[in-house]
């Protein structure tokens, strides 16, 4: 017998195409599932128990495991050093990840960077040798260099529309952002026969950029 899956499933902009791709793979999922207002939603008919949660989220429920498997984006993987496995490019919500700042901007000593991924940003200077002081934000990033708090921002940028509408451009790209099918360590291990025969069966549908 098949066991039961839990999958934490990011509810907004990979819901959609996440829920599509396993469709597409052969399981029944519901086309609203991303619509409820239940947080646990069983799909008997795909053997599947879902975790809708804030995409932040998935890759701590998958480490702890309370998710078997999560869809996580590749921001999140860089920015949280997570104890998972990373199972499969979905090839989907592509983005990527940016240094973002005004068109005449120039070179300051120690500027500002502002973001909501620490951590990355961190990290991309530092291995460039650049001191900069990064201020954690949780929203309207693109705010920052406009009132002055910030000499540049680090984000997310997907078609750069927000980026034109503010004035700003991209100056450096420093990775592409896809989302990722993730699995508990142990889960791994104890539940592999139903993991492994849902990666094959999404890997046949996303074709050669499968991990």
């Amino acid at each position: 017998m098949q066991q039961v899956l839990k999958v934490a499933m990011p509810k907004g902009r990979i819901n959609k195409p996440a829920i599509k791709l396993f469709q597409s793979a052969g399981y029944p999922l519901p086309d609203d599932l991303d619509d409820s207002r239940k947080l646990i939603i069983s799909v008997p008919d795909a053997k599947m128990e879902f975790i809708m949660a804030k995409p932040v989220d998935v890759a701590t429920y998958v480490e702890y495991g309370v998710a078997d498997i999560g869809i996580v984006g590749k921001d999140v993987l860089m920015e949280d050093s997570r104890d998972v496995y990373e199972l499969l490019d979905l090839g989907i919500a592509r983005c990527r990840m940016s240094v973002i700042g005004l068109p005449d901007w120039s070179p300051v000593m120690h500027p500002r960077v502002a973001t909501k991924y620490p951590n990355v940003a961190s990290r991309y200077f530092r291995e460039r040798g650049q001191q900069v002081e990064v201020i954690k934000l949780n929203g309207s990033i693109e705010l920052a260099p406009l009132i002055g708090l910030a000499d540049r921002i680090v984000d997310m940028v997907e078609t750069g529309r927000t980026l034109v509408e503010n004035g700003l451009v991209e100056q450096e790209q420093i990775f592409a952002i896809t989302s990722r099918l993730i699995a508990n360590r142990v889960s791994y291990r104890m539940k592999n026969d139903a993991i492994q025969l849902l990666c094959d069966r999404l890997a046949a549908e996303i074709g050669e950029d499968a991990l």
